[in-house]
Order: structure tokens, then sequence, then C-alpha cells
């Protein structure tokens, strides 16, 4: 079986040739960007923290440990964790480049996705 890729992007910087299939993975749409120039594939908002813990975390990185364990318990549910098999049904058949609007994507939603669907494989 190959072993396909998983990154995290930020919307706002441009598309690569080895991005494969690009997924949105916030609720909010991102602030500056058309949707008819976002260069993605999906707009996957299911998988996305819930408004009340993404507004909780505020991208405080001293939260992210915290944040991270209330997110997986999040993606256990049952939109999210559909939008989560999703991901992982895409991750299987190329590569995978979550997009987030995120400047700090080591501190995001997306690096805590990226990471369970590296480790799921």
């Amino acid at each position: 079986m190959t072993r396909r890729t998983v990154q995290v992007r930020r919307i706002y910087d441009e598309p690569s040739a080895d991005d494969g299939i690009r997924v949105l993975v916030d609720r909010v749409w991102p602030r500056g960007i058309r949707k008819d120039a976002a260069a993605i594939d999906e707009w996957l908002k299911d998988v996305a923290p819930s408004t009340e813990l993404r507004k909780w975390y505020g991208h405080v990185p001293e939260k992210f440990a915290q944040f991270e364990a209330r997110y997986r318990d999040e993606l256990a549910k049952s939109d999210a964790r559909t939008a989560l098999d999703h991901l992982r049904t895409l991750a299987k058949r190329d590569a995978l480049t979550l997009v987030t609007a995120t400047k700090d994507v080591d501190h995001s939603q997306a690096a805590v996705l990226a990471r369970l669907l590296r480790d799921s494989r």
C-alpha cells in the first residue's frame, strides 16, 4: 500500500503541486478569500471545532494541550466523526492537505487532525 502524505497549509499560501486534495477544515470562512478563488476541493465544516471550543481556545498556545484533548472528544461525536472518517478516506486515496486560515498552524485544529490521520494509518 502506498503511504500518502497529510500536511497542513494556510489558505493564504500559494497552492503547491504536491498538495493533492485540499480540504478547508475551518468552521468559519477565511477573511479576504473569495470562494471561487480559494483553491480548495472541499470545505468540511463538520470536522472543525465547535464555536464554543474555538472561542474558549482563542489560539492561545498555552491552552493547546487542553484544546487538543477537548477537540478529540468532539471528534468522537456523530457529525464530526463522520467528517473525520471522510478525511481518512481522502487520505488513503491521495496526498491530503488540510487548509486553515489560522496563523499558527502548529497550534491549530488542522495540526490535530493531521496527527490523527497520520497515526491512524
